[in-house]
């Protein structure tokens, strides 16, 4: 890759991504399951990629990517008893439901405001909450496979969604607003 072609923009947006995701598999590995583990930066990545990423696949690919390298390390280490090392029960739902998202907010964030980001974590976190506990109900021992049983999983799923919710509005804030003031500085880091 010559000079030429270095995008100063993308490296740093894919540096935050990359910082963060490394702050979720810290605070997964510190102490077995810290409080911050329950508070995952997941949804607030691919919000942020989708955001500043131009074109259609990097949006999508390079936030899935740092989720996969951190789930590989996480599911090596803390969660060995919970997948084979690379894949975990459901996992296809959890990425479809990332890959949703980072659709929505290629939609919604056509240009970064904090009304658009707002409705961006918003839509997230329904996405997420709809398709990852499908991806539970379905064929499930624990809910029966009618709309209560449906009702049911999406009720005992509220407290996990509260925490990503709460989670993807503090990792969106730092990361938003870290790049934004970035801009303001480098103008290198603007689009042209």
């Amino acid at each position: 890759m010559s000079l030429t072609k270095f995008n100063p923009r993308n490296a740093v947006v894919l540096l935050i991504i990359i910082v963060i995701a490394a702050i979720r598999v810290a605070n997964n590995l510190s102490s077995n399951i810290t409080v911050l583990a329950n508070y995952s930066p997941l949804a607030a990545m691919a919000l942020f990629g989708s955001a500043y990423f131009k074109g259609n696949a990097k949006p999508l690919l390079f936030p899935l990517m740092a989720i996969f390298i951190s789930d590989i390390i996480l599911f090596n280490t803390v969660y060995k008893d919970y997948g084979n090392g690379i894949l975990y029960d459901g996992w296809l739902w959890v990425y479809g439901a990332f890959l949703l998202i980072g659709i929505s907010a290629k939609l919604i964030i056509r240009k970064v405001t904090v009304q658009n980001i707002a409705v961006a974590i918003i839509t997230a976190v329904l996405i997420h909450w709809i398709v990852t506990d499908l991806g539970v109900w379905i064929g499930s021992r624990i809910y029966t496979q009618t709309w209560v049983g449906l009702i049911e999983c999406l009720n005992a799923a509220i407290p996990f969604e509260l925490r990503l919710l709460t989670a993807t509005v503090i990792y969106s804030t730092i990361m938003f607003a870290v790049f934004e003031l970035m801009q303001k500085k480098y103008s290198a880091l603007r689009i042209a």
